[in-house]
Order: structure tokens, then sequence, then C-alpha cells
């Protein structure tokens, strides 16, 4: 990899932050299944109680194939309650090109997408989220998916940490953006 080591750890940290903040909540959560053996300042995702070994057994073998590399999804029974994709890394458009590909295969599933990023690749998320290719998507992929800054995620977490038992994954509309460009 070229990323730097500085960009995998605050990857791995939002990772962290968001696998933690879904099984707090009560809900199964999946980490991609290539990051599965990573952890973060000595926390092994590994352990995290409510980790799902499997996805559940609706989705086809290449719906699988496609969402088990989503780096976070959170779960209840058999329905994805959130998928987000972290691009400190890798290019954002890898991780949009998953999303579009579990919402092509599952068009009837109404799934919030959020793109987490550091706050200075909003402008870039937002362009990429509003391609023609993901635009052509019904609805367009900007009014599917959000974008939340690792700003925003570390101070929600800090914020919320005593309630995140009462929390549902609804809360992240408060303070997740639209990635819709709105015309002037």
């Amino acid at each position: 990899s070229t990323a730097e080591p500085a960009e995998i750890n605050a990857h791995l940290e939002i990772q962290w932050l968001l696998l933690k903040l879904g099984n707090d909540m009560g809900l199964d959560v999946w980490v991609a299944r290539n990051d599965r053996n990573r952890s973060f300042k000595g926390y092994a995702f590994s352990l995290i109680p409510h980790l799902k070994q499997k996805l559940p057994v609706q989705f086809d073998e290449a719906t699988n194939r496609t969402i088990e590399l989503i780096d976070v999804l959170w779960l209840k029974g058999n329905s994805i309650q959130a998928a987000f994709e972290i691009e400190s890394t890798t290019s954002i458009y890898s991780g949009l090109l998953r999303m579009s590909d579990l919402i092509t295969m599952q068009s009837n599933a109404n799934i919030p997408l959020y793109i987490v990023a550091p706050i200075e690749r909003r402008g870039k998320v937002i362009s990429e989220v509003n391609r023609p290719t993901f635009a052509s998507l019904s609805p367009p992929m900007s009014e599917m998916c959000r974008f939340i800054s690792f700003e925003e995620i570390r101070k929600q977490v800090e914020a919320t940490e005593h309630l995140f038992q009462f929390l549902k994954p609804e809360f992240l509309e408060s303070f997740s953006e639209s990635c819709e460009i709105e015309d002037a």
C-alpha cells in the first residue's frame, strides 16, 4: 500500500469507532473481510461481541462478494441498517462502486449509505458521488449517500458515549451531510 501510516491509523480508528458504536447500540456489525484481523490500539476487531462471522443469508453469492468488502455494516437481523465506506487510504470511487453494486443488486432495499473521510476530502466525496455513473441510478447515489467527516465521528462518539445503548442508527442523520449538489 502507498498509504502513509497516519492515514492507515486514521482509517483503523474510524473503522473501530463505527464498529464499537454499532455494537454498543445493540446492533450486529460487520467489518470488511480483509480487515477482520486488524486492531486499533490493542482492540482486536475480531473480539467485538456483536461482530458477525457471516453475512445474512438472504443475499446471493455475488452480492455477498461485493458487500463483504464494505468497511463497516450495521445489521439488525437480516437487514442492513447502515453501510460505511471509510476513505482515507483508498480512492473514493472504489468505495462508491461497492455501495452502488449493493444498491443495484438489492434494489428493493433502502439502505443508508455513508462515506466517512477527512473533512478536507469533503469536496472530492461530493464530486465523486455526483459522477454521471452514480447520478444515473434510481434514485441517484447523491440522494442515498451522505458524508460524515472523521472529525465529526470522533466528536459525536465522544459526546454520546454514555448514550450509545439508547441510540438508533437514524441519529447519524443529525450530523451527516447530504451529498446532493444544490442548484444555484
